[in-house]
């Protein structure tokens, strides 16, 4: 285990996963969780489950107290490597075909939402008369 102030890259970071030996990545800092883990508030299994990334919006997400976050200093052991940690993902939806709805303008819409309704009635008028003068 390193000293003080020591530079992690995630991936050293990221084999401390287990209930014997757990380290977590918070606001750029690493921290020995291990003997908290019993203690946690939340469970140990929460924790467990924020190794191996950058569990910032894990813990932010919760809404830690500040006596928790006063706590972590004990926890300490040092900073991470941030050029190791990727780059949160953005969620992109498949390609798919799009309907360009900015070519039909609205005007045109709302146009065809009156007269198709109207076209329909006239000529089922139409047909009504058709058929009675037949």
């Amino acid at each position: 285990m390193g000293g003080k102030g020591k530079i992690y890259t995630l991936a050293e970071a990221s084999q401390h996963n287990t209930s014997k030996d757990c380290w977590l990545v918070i606001h750029g800092k690493v921290y020995n969780v291990t003997k908290f883990l019993e203690d946690h508030p939340g469970g140990d299994e929460v924790l467990l489950s924020s190794t191996g990334k950058d569990a910032t919006d894990d813990f932010e997400d919760v809404g830690h107290s500040s006596t928790a976050k006063a706590m972590m200093d004990e926890f300490f052991v040092g900073e991470i490597d941030s050029s190791t940690v990727p780059t949160e993902t953005k969620y992109t939806p498949p390609k798919q075909p799009h309907y360009e709805q900015d070519k039909t303008s609205e005007f045109v819409i709302k146009l065809l939402q009156f007269l198709v309704p109207l076209l329909i009635l006239g000529l089922a008028v139409g047909i009504h008369f058709y058929t009675k003068s037949a």
